[in-house]
């Protein structure tokens, strides 16, 4: 399944161009600091044996590796890919003190390594970015191990009527932020039409399925404005 917007030569990748540097306090401040329960949910979620290997894709600043890496006091290695190289740079950073860490500046649709070779794979809030949502969850598939776990944190559909109202009047004022923060509100007018365009919780699930994965369910947060999809390779 193929996205409009993403699929515009060049956008996803000018986008972060424009916004990597500040990155973190965006999320901060129009999540009102909330992006970071819902990824520790995720990793509560995923509960993490030691000594195993995560792929976590769409990396960003690396929130995601570091929580695991905390999880397993250290003992298991995270491979952090994005396509973004001025992104990598940033976790990079933030991750400066972890030495099981290994970087690939890739797409999800195509990515570098062997099938068979991650216990998990996830990606927060960089499906929707993807020029491709059947190509993400092949490549997801393919490069799990037998027994292997899939979760994705992602902007979804709000299911209560009146969260959704304030949400709608609050996404009006998200470019106005960034260009005051930013100072660009191109990148998060993108921000909003790519959450509006993306598929529900249900139709993820069905993607999923046709993609293999198997015991595949969803987890709403925050009244569904963000969930956690979840499938297994068996």
């Amino acid at each position: 399944m193929q996205q409009y917007l993403q699929n515009k030569k060049g956008l996803v990748q000018d986008v972060f161009n424009q916004v990597y540097n500040k990155y973190d306090l965006m999320n901060d401040f129009i999540s009102l600091g909330v992006h970071k329960i819902w990824k520790k949910t995720l990793v509560n979620m995923m509960n993490p044996s030691l000594n195993k290997k995560l792929i976590d894709v769409a990396c960003g600043t690396g929130d995601i590796g570091k929580l695991f890496l905390d999880n397993t006091k250290g003992t298991s290695l995270v491979t952090c890919v994005d396509p973004n190289r001025n992104m990598i740079n940033k976790a990079k950073q933030k991750l400066s003190d972890y030495k099981n860490v290994r970087w690939k500046i890739s797409s999800a649709e195509k990515l570098p390594f062997a099938d068979n070779s991650f216990d998990y794979y996830t990606i927060s809030f960089g499906l929707r970015n993807t020029k491709n949502l059947n190509k993400a969850l092949t490549e997801a598939y393919r490069v799990l191990k037998p027994g292997g776990r899939y979760l994705c944190l992602e902007f979804s559909k709000i299911q209560n009527p009146n969260l959704n109202f304030i949400y709608k009047n609050y996404s009006k004022l998200i470019p106005i932020i960034g260009k005051f923060l930013v100072g660009e509100n191109e990148p998060y007018k993108y921000l909003i039409h790519s959450i509006e365009d993306f598929i529900n919780q249900e139709e993820l699930i069905i993607l999923m399925k046709k993609n293999n994965f198997k015991k595949c369910l969803f987890r709403n947060l925050t009244g569904g404005l963000v969930s956690i999809h979840s499938g297994w390779k068996f």
